[in-house]
């Protein structure tokens, strides 16, 4: 089992801490777009399917390979039963108080480590105030409030999402300011508040361009002592 971190935005930590959210997506970043073949998604794994440098059986799961120069690729997020540890922006507070006086906390710019960190509060569930706030990507592991186990991976188009595998995302309709269906719209409402994410995040034109996705299917585990 390996351990890797994995950035998520305030929405989708609130979603994860909900239990809504148990899929997320990354784009797969392919090596190269060889003319002669084609990226096609395959099954990698399982018993018959490859093993690591150890010699251990690699779980089964998708991956994607090109039909002319056989190249493969797993992903980089973790297989079947690795773990995930979220990132997401935070702050410590420490004591700021002089030797011998009494004991004041205050929010810290930079934690050098957990050992001066007297507790630590995350913006998801906070709320902004005047006081700094460290960036999710410089989040250390200690800090991190949840953990995430991997139950299955694969390789889709991204606009081959469903519109279970959308709720799955954890967006809901509400935040996006969704009711029903739109007139002229012939994707459901899940569908279109995950497109709207998508391009939110990607940029314009993120969602048409239909990419290669990593889908990576989770559930929420309790962190080890």
């Amino acid at each position: 089992m390996k351990e890797r971190p994995i950035l998520f935005s305030g929405p989708m930590v609130r979603a994860l801490l909900d239990g809504r959210k148990t899929q997320t997506r990354r784009i797969v970043k392919l090596p190269h777009n060889n003319p002669l073949g084609q990226w096609e998604p395959i099954p990698i794994g399982g018993e018959n399917g490859g093993r690591t440098a150890a010699g251990e059986t690699i779980p089964l799961q998708g991956g994607i390979w090109h039909t002319r120069t056989g190249d493969s690729l797993m992903c980089p997020h973790g297989q079947p039963g690795d773990r995930l540890w979220v990132r997401e922006t935070w702050r410590g507070v420490v004591e700021i108080n002089p030797p011998g006086k009494m004991t004041e906390l205050g929010v810290a710019r930079y934690v050098p480590d957990q050992q001066y960190c007297r507790r630590v509060e995350y913006l998801a569930t906070h709320g902004r105030d005047d006081e700094p706030w460290r960036p999710n990507i410089h989040m250390p592991r200690w800090a991190s409030r949840i953990t995430l186990e991997v139950t299955g991976v694969r390789v889709e188009s991204l606009e081959d999402i469903s519109e279970a595998d959308a709720r799955a995302e954890g967006v809901t309709i509400e935040e996006r300011h969704m009711n029903g269906y739109c007139a002229g719209e012939t994707r459901p409402p899940s569908i279109r508040a995950f497109r709207e994410l998508w391009e939110s995040i990607n940029g314009a034109g993120a969602w048409t361009a239909n990419p290669w996705v990593w889908v990576v299917q989770f559930k929420r585990v309790t962190r080890e002592a």
